[in-house]
């Protein structure tokens, strides 16, 4: 693996205490007298509950309380995240009798040991009456939705429409019209959901993985109907998010619901396999694509419908032709979504929501596209490209996708490519594959709040909104306060993730550094003109701690505010209130996204048609790479993922009872070392003039986007076959 920067590479801030074991999680949360609690799950995809046993469970020894439908009265939702509210989803478990899906919580058991909560939840004995229930798009009694016609909030929810798609369509020299489908995928981080809650004084703390502090302080407020003065959370690091964390489960209010019944604190760690029908997932989609161009390879049209999955009681909001309206210049577009509503739990987002493929069903028509006129990919795209946004209009802050796909070339050597499909093999009778795809990624900001203090004995504390999910937010923070105030980044000492300090908006969709970063850059800017008045006419060269004793100032504290370009001050009123508050891409007098391009190499052997990806070429434009460390990370853990999403990861849906069947690390196939090859991430590295002072835009989503349609017209150029689904299995290629 290698990499191209110009920035200082320097160590991440919490590698030592990470592999040493010193880093704690929330479920290491040990507390004197801690309770801990199991989940029983009912068994049947859709109905009611009609009974519920609880005394086999009651007469384990060790515990202490079985808590039903019949414990929460008074107790509420607190609401969907994408509908003003808090949660996951609006569903709450056991507010009452119905079962909406499979796996959904039906008792919570809790007891002195694991051992006995986990018996006594097996013992637990329910009885249903059963309803016909849908788990697939294509199932009975699946109800379509288009996504225009829903009550989710316009624009942002509407077709995305320029032009006369279907007109230029219908005359284009050139056309193809695709059908793709894209699985269920589960997030899988590597830790797993968990809570620890205490009261304490009509107090509740919190300790709870999440990319959403203040929606977990404000949810549980809103169940509880408490002020959310009365509750803490605390998330300081995350083993993994990918989107599963970024809202209130639907078992957190249940760990504080049994710890306040019982009168100390509780703990419950959700297994794997109950997460995958609890938590949220990648819903599955079906997208058409059509393109049309004219005899010199012009893209003139293009039309992509697409449906997903989304729950009876939420409506899961996605656009997918946000993206792909805007990956090329292409003067006519359509895009229209419809939601299909079936027996599920609300799904949600995962590392490059609806991008990822969004782009997979794009890029592998436009590469269908280039072939049939004769066109190099490589060519085709870049003869294709825009300087302004093509579905408003407006100008793009900045856009150097031809230069990623030059580089990209260039370092893959590209120009040693034989076009024709099958023409590449090796001695042994290896196909080889060479495909190539371009991605972006909204470059999204939100309102944030920063405090810098820094003592008199040398320390310096940064708290700002944002959550440490192990993509290096406390390294980059570190970095910047580091730059700006001339010391060393491990003195540095940065809260996040905690309700306690400044407000904790939702670190998601790519937009934490770039929302972070700046506010800042601002309050160490803010402190360096504090620290400048103390100066005096005394020597120069002093470091900030000599200043403040040298003026008798056991420290000093200063603040900074920053919000997106074109949004009121009265955001941080929303900020406060622990609701998404970020915009982009589309600002006032500009559209801002991320892009990359990415070059891959596909080896089918000849017998077993066994799948290789022996080497990876991924060229990102992010604005300014401020971290380079864990920028490299990003994108090696972005191109892993986007390969296991194209060649591995499918979650397996059981038709009859509902739920997943392959819910465990075991059976749900993810990359091995086995599988990754060769990896080098090259970066542009220019500062984006328009979106912020320090020129930043987001990276960990956008890298996710267009590696598996890489792979895919890789697997074409390798075998001649157009494959239209992932992940793409050995059956496919036989």
């Amino acid at each position: 693996m290698s990499a191209h920067t110009s920035h200082p590479d320097i160590p991440r801030v919490d590698a030592r205490d990470k592999v040493r074991g010193a880093t704690r999680y929330a479920a290491d949360h040990v507390i004197p007298g801690l309770a801990h609690a199991w989940l029983a799950v009912a068994t049947i995809g859709r109905g009611r509950l009609t009974s519920l046993d609880t005394e086999a469970a009651l007469a384990v020894p060790g515990v202490r309380r079985v808590l039903t439908h019949l414990d929460t009265v008074g107790l509420r939702s607190a609401g969907f995240l994408m509908n003003g509210g808090y949660s996951v989803q609006s569903l709450q478990p056991l507010l009452d009798t119905a079962i909406a899906h499979r796996g959904q919580p039906i008792a919570l058991v809790v007891a002195d040991t694991l051992e006995a909560a986990r018996e006594g939840a097996a013992l637990v004995r329910a009885t249903y009456e059963q309803e016909p229930h849908s788990v697939t798009m294509d199932a009975p009694g699946a109800e379509i939705l288009p996504q225009a016609d829903s009550p989710l909030p316009k624009p942002a929810y509407a077709d995305k429409v320029v032009g006369d798609a279907d007109g230029a369509l219908s005359t284009a020299a050139v056309r193809v019209d695709t059908t793709f489908r894209g699985p269920p995928q589960h997030q899988n981080p590597m830790e797993l959901l968990a809570t620890v809650a205490e009261w304490s004084d009509g107090a509740l703390t919190v300790c709870d993985p999440t990319q959403n502090a203040e929606a977990v302080r404000h949810g549980l407020a809103r169940v509880f109907g408490l002020s959310p003065d009365k509750i803490k959370v605390f998330s300081p690091t995350l083993g993994g998010g990918f989107g599963q964390k970024n809202a209130m489960q639907a078992h957190t209010p249940l760990v504080a619901l049994a710890a306040r019944e019982l009168g100390r604190p509780v703990k419950l760690v959700l297994t794997r396999a109950q997460i995958y029908d609890i938590a949220s997932f990648r819903p599955a989609s079906r997208h058409t694509v059509r393109l049309g161009a004219d005899v010199s390879g012009r893209m003139v049209a293009a039309v992509h419908e697409a449906d997903h999955q989304t729950s009876r009681h939420d409506l899961f909001p996605l656009s997918y032709a946000e993206v792909t309206s805007r990956l090329y210049g292409i003067a006519n577009f359509r895009g229209h979504e419809r939601l299909i509503r079936n027996d599920i739990q609300t799904p949600g987002y995962a590392r490059a929501p609806f991008e990822h493929i969004a782009a997979c069903a794009f890029e592998t028509a436009v590469d269908e596209l280039a072939y049939e006129l004769g066109q190099d990919p490589v060519a085709f795209r870049i003869a294709n490209d825009t300087s302004v946004d093509a579905l408003s209009g407006q100008p793009l802050s900045s856009r150097h996708v031809v230069e990623c796909l030059n580089r990209g070339a260039a370092r893959f050597g590209w120009e040693k490519r034989s076009p024709a499909p099958g023409s590449m093999t090796l001695a042994d009778g290896t196909l080889v594959g060479w495909g190539v795809a371009i991605g972006a990624y909204k470059a999204a900001t939100a309102p944030a709040i920063a405090r810098l203090r820094v003592t008199d004995a040398g320390a310096i504390h940064v708290s700002v909104g944002g959550h440490e999910m192990g993509q290096g937010i406390r390294t980059a923070i570190a970095a910047t306060v580091a730059a700006e105030l001339g010391v060393p980044p491990e003195t540095v000492n940065v809260s996040v993730g905690n309700t306690g300090g400044v407000p904790q908006h939702l670190t998601a969709g790519s937009w934490g550094t770039a929302t972070v970063l700046p506010t800042v850059h601002q309050a160490a800017s803010n402190l360096m003109k504090e620290l400048r008045q103390l100066e005096g006419n005394g020597p120069a060269g002093r470091t900030p701690q000599q200043l403040l004793r040298d003026a008798g100032k056991p420290f000093l504290e200063v603040e900074a505010r920053h919000r997106a370009p074109g949004q009121p001050e009265a955001i941080f009123d929303r900020l406060s209130q622990g609701l998404p508050s970020a915009v982009g891409p589309v600002y006032p007098d500009y559209v801002s996204f991320s892009y990359c391009a990415h070059f891959v190499e596909v080896r089918i052997e000849p017998r077993t048609r066994r799948i290789r990806v022996p080497r990876v070429v991924s060229v990102l434009d992010c604005g300014r790479v401020i971290s380079p460390r864990t920028a490299r990370s990003q994108v090696f853990g972005g191109v892993i993922w986007g390969l296991g999403a194209a060649l591995r990861e499918e979650s397996e849906v059981d038709p009859r009872y509902g739920g997943f069947l392959n819910a465990d690390l075991a059976e749900y196939a993810i990359p091995v070392h086995a599988d990754i090859g060769s990896l080098e991430a090259e970066f542009i590295d220019e500062p984006d003039p328009l979106i912020n002072e320090l020129g930043v835009k987001g990276l960990g989503e956008v890298v996710m986007v267009g590696v598996a349609p890489a792979i895919v017209n890789a697997i074409h150029h390798a075998t001649g076959r157009r494959i239209r689904h992932l992940p793409i299995r050995i059956e496919d290629v036989l």
